[in-house]
């Protein structure tokens, strides 16, 4: 009987092997975990491109629409609350913002409780390309876990959560 798909060397299997090789004083068993984590995130990068593609947006540009459809309407925030939201600088956003509003999916206005400061408020277009983009993804992420079972995906997200929990 054939070996199962799990059980086969992969690309992080073989390169561990030729390392160990060269480096038998090292443990390099957290590249069993580590590497293929960075090849599912470059797998994660091409699949959220292509989903907000479809919607015509950049992975950026969905960023901060995200942020805005996130809040009650009338979906505004602050620049501030953008950049805390995206964690971007403020040279980043102002340029997001540009693009964005001459694109009209968002628009500035005036704060009405600070008048030297402006909202940013997600435009109908900007809803519903945001909308389309979380739908697509959705659709796409869902495909791409299909070879697990719920049970694995919620193991898998728990272990995940730790490992992103900032340690100090």
């Amino acid at each position: 009987m054939p070996p199962d798909v799990s059980e086969r060397d992969d690309e992080v299997d073989l390169l561990i092997d030729a390392w160990s090789r060269r480096l038998p004083d090292v443990d390099l068993s957290p590249l069993d975990v580590m590497s293929r984590l960075r090849r599912v995130s470059n797998r994660l990068g091409r699949l959220r491109a292509s989903a907000f593609g479809g919607a015509g947006l950049a992975a950026w540009e969905f960023d901060v629409l995200a942020a805005l459809r996130r809040e009650d309407a009338p979906h505004e925030l602050s620049p501030a609350q953008l950049i805390e939201a995206t964690m971007i600088g403020s040279g980043a956003m102002t340029n997001r913002l540009d693009n964005l509003s001459r694109r009209g999916l968002v628009e500035r206005r005036p704060n009405p409780r600070d008048g030297r400061s402006v909202l940013v408020r997600l435009t109908d277009d900007g809803a519903t390309r945001a909308d389309d983009a979380m739908r697509r993804l959705a659709d796409r992420e869902a495909e791409a876990l299909r070879g697990l079972t719920h049970e694995e995906q919620a193991t898998l997200a728990r272990l995940l959560r730790r490992l992103a929990e900032d340690p100090e």
